[in-house]
């Protein structure tokens, strides 16, 4: 089993940042992508990003590309979500995720093995 525990979500002005970490434990960390997903009131949970094991390939909602990044130090099995400018439409809650993807499955969290209980963000306008 992976316990993911999320961290860092609060409120916000339109046009500030945060930085979201989600701590592993548990068994090995080791070979899993990890993965962001975000839900908003009434709406369905959507993919906002994910890096690979290595740490070499990174993806993201075209809604959040350059304004949101993902990165993960294995040592202390940790990923964090940076997000910059952010807008009120990015509130919600948001997941971390933890599974072994591929890029055509990466966007669908049915296909990731543990999760996160979440950690609200709210930005304001």
């Amino acid at each position: 089993q992976v316990q993911l525990v999320e961290s860092g979500g609060g409120l916000v002005q339109a046009g500030g940042s945060l930085r979201l970490s989600c701590a592993a434990s548990g068994r090995t960390f080791s070979g899993y992508g990890m993965a962001w997903f975000r839900q908003a009131p009434g709406k369905e949970r959507e993919f906002v990003a994910a890096i690979r094991w290595s740490g070499a390939n990174t993806y993201y909602r075209d809604s959040v590309k350059g304004r949101f990044t993902i990165s993960r130090d294995n040592a202390k099995n940790t990923v964090y979500l940076q997000m910059n400018s952010l807008k009120p439409e990015d509130t919600a809650v948001y997941y971390c995720a933890a599974g072994v993807f591929t890029i055509l499955t990466m966007t669908q969290w049915d296909r990731y093995d543990y999760w996160g209980q979440g950690t609200q963000v709210t930005v304001s306008s």
